[in-house]
């Protein structure tokens, strides 16, 4: 299970800090992709990215160009749509001979937000079928009140 963190870039900053120092060890999900708040995701999801990743998921493109005719956008503006939705963890791209493809990373994304404090998670999760049964898988993302 990877973990996430939804955590200021200022608490970022010092966390850094801390470790270069070493006043503190590196925390164990220190290479995670980190978000300054749960609202930055949700505004990655607008009517067009969620139809984008819709098609990702049932159209299964072999390209970014064959990707840019299904869907009508200009493929500069859809590459770096494609980066952002990556960069979350919402994609991943899957190598096809010279070419790569955008595969959806996850099926669902749970947000809970804590109204009275930063203490805000967010779960991605990805559903997978091996031998007939359904496994689900968590990403967590959570952030600390430093």
């Amino acid at each position: 299970m990877k973990k996430f963190k939804v955590q200021t870039f200022h608490s970022v900053r010092d966390e850094m800090i801390a470790v270069a120092r070493g006043e503190r060890p590196a925390p164990p999900d220190a290479a995670a992709p980190t978000f300054e708040s749960v609202d930055l995701v949700v505004r990655l999801l607008t009517p067009e990215n969620r139809q984008l990743l819709s098609t990702i998921r049932n159209r299964k493109p072999r390209s970014v160009t064959e990707l840019a005719q299904m869907t009508g956008r200009a493929q500069p503006n859809l590459t770096r749509t494609l980066a952002k939705l990556e960069a979350i963890g919402l994609i991943t791209f899957e190598t096809v001979g010279r070419r790569k493809a955008p595969r959806v990373a996850v099926d669902k994304i749970v947000v809970e937000i804590d109204p009275c404090s930063r203490g805000d998670r967010m779960q991605l999760k990805r559903e997978e079928r091996a031998l007939g049964r359904r496994i689900e898988t968590f990403r967590d993302r959570r952030a600390g009140d430093r």
